[in-house]
């Protein structure tokens, strides 16, 4: 039996559904194949998606918080959460032929009584539109940026095309509309939600339209300057580092960031491994050329 959905997301059951998208985009972040590799946290992962998925479903979610589906969407007593007006459990003792009507009419899509039936078939004839589904995805960092086309198969068994569109930020929410349930005596289809997750790239950060990278440089490029590949989302292109560069200093790629923005290139020295005997030797010969203290300007 699946676990319960809510601890698996570290969830009380009063959380709104603000908290539980935020509480399966954390989680996922975390436990995601393309960042960790680990089978377990794969395992881990599937299931707090499939918790997610029946948290987001409102129909469900009343069913599973009313006990009649188990955590795996299974259905359990149909009768659960039915009380007669006496309190007692399973709503038949005491309950009218009305009552009655109700619980088979939902079982069976029966109604009790002549007059039950005129008025559920009244209620059956107007359109109605269909069940939204909704479902989460995550998407990798790069696809986010440049934007996509995938096709997923969603809960319900349906093969859906979709576009990530260029730019598309962590916590989005696609909506496509009528391609979730069909609509009943006529009424349109209901819509298709998808919360979509990016997962962290190994060295792009994002904030807003800007990208950050930090960029290893040596020692020889930093003091003699030259130019170097640097990569961004659309590939990599040539820049010129100035001669005498710090580490730390920042670079600007007009238009190279996220639809439009720019990526901002911190330049990171890095010494040569095994070197620093050859180093060493070169800098006491040279002491003269290594004596300005950098942190004159900040101590008393």
């Amino acid at each position: 039996m699946a676990e319960n959905p809510y601890k698996l997301l570290g969830l009380k059951k009063s959380a709104s559904e603000a908290e539980i998208r935020k509480a399966y985009r954390s989680l996922a972040k975390k436990l995601h194949p393309d960042v960790n590799p680990d089978p377990k946290a794969a395992e881990r992962f599937k299931n707090i998606s499939a918790a997610y998925s029946l948290l987001t479903d409102k129909d469900m979610k009343a069913r599973y918080d009313s006990g009649q589906v188990d955590a795996s969407g299974q259905q359990q007593n149909p009768f659960a959460g039915r009380r007669g007006p006496n309190g007692q459990a399973g709503g038949f003792a005491g309950g009218g032929f009305d009552d009655m009507g109700d619980i088979f009419s939902s079982l069976f899509g029966m109604q009790g009584g002549r007059q039950g039936g005129m008025r559920g078939q009244q209620r059956r004839s107007r359109p109605q539109k269909g069940q939204d589904v909704r479902f989460a995805m995550s998407v990798d960092f790069l696809d986010a940026v440049n934007g996509v086309s995938k096709t997923v198969r969603m809960g319900n068994g349906k093969t859906l095309k979709l576009t990530i569109p260029t730019g598309t930020d962590d916590g989005s929410v696609l909506r496509l509309r009528g391609k979730g349930e069909a609509g009943i005596y006529g009424g349109p289809s209901g819509d298709a939600k998808v919360d979509i997750t990016v997962t962290p790239h190994k060295y792009f950060k994002r904030e807003g339209k800007h990208l950050r990278l930090d960029l290893p440089i040596t020692l020889k490029e930093a003091a003699l300057g030259g130019k170097v590949k640097v990569p961004t989302p659309s590939g990599s292109v040539t820049v010129s580092v100035p001669a005498g560069a710090s580490s730390g200093k920042t670079l600007r790629l007009k238009g190279k960031g996220v639809k439009g923005g720019d990526m901002l290139v911190r330049l990171m020295i890095v010494l040569p491994e095994g070197g620093e005997k050859a180093l060493g030797k070169f800098i006491s010969k040279n002491k003269t050329l290594f004596d300005d203290d950098p942190r004159a300007d900040m101590l008393p």
